[in-house]
């Protein structure tokens, strides 16, 4: 059996956020001076400036476990020339705060990849080591997934 090998430490995390455009443009900026646009939608006053917050999520949800996925099948020296996600989420309807209900996700490998490592990569991404994923779960999410391998 396959372990991804991290070392637990405790992160530590700083973001400013600043007000830039309209009522709802805000910029976010990491403490290495990363920075994300983020905005509401038209429909609530928004502007379209950068993403949504909760679209932001689902695009964490992808790059947590597509850096789990990519670690796993490099450490099995699975020759991965091409990666790509597919990410979609339906949200509770009538509820506030509306949360993520239904998440879909398909990965498309490519290269000289062993199908059943590539599932069991994904499988251990989303069940053991993505915080994104569990942190969507805990909220309630049910997260499936579709694993598809293509030649380079």
């Amino acid at each position: 059996m396959f372990y991804l090998r991290r070392v637990v430490t405790i992160e530590m995390a700083k973001i400013e956020l600043s007000r830039v455009s309209g009522d709802f443009g805000f910029e976010a900026t990491d403490e290495n001076n990363h920075t994300v646009q983020m905005d509401s939608s038209p429909e609530s006053g928004g502007r379209n400036f950068g993403v949504r917050p909760m679209q932001m999520l689902l695009m964490g949800l992808g790059g947590c476990s597509a850096i789990d996925v990519l670690t796993i099948l490099k450490k099995q020296r699975q020759d991965v020339k091409d990666y790509k996600m597919i990410i979609n989420g339906d949200r509770e309807k009538g509820k506030e705060p509306s949360l993520w209900q239904d998440v879909n996700i398909e990965f498309h490998l490519y290269g000289d990849i062993d199908k059943d490592k590539a599932a069991k990569a994904v499988e251990l991404s989303l069940d053991k080591y993505c915080s994104v994923s569990a942190t969507l779960k805990e909220a309630g999410a049910k997260i499936a997934w579709k694993v598809f391998v293509h030649p380079a």
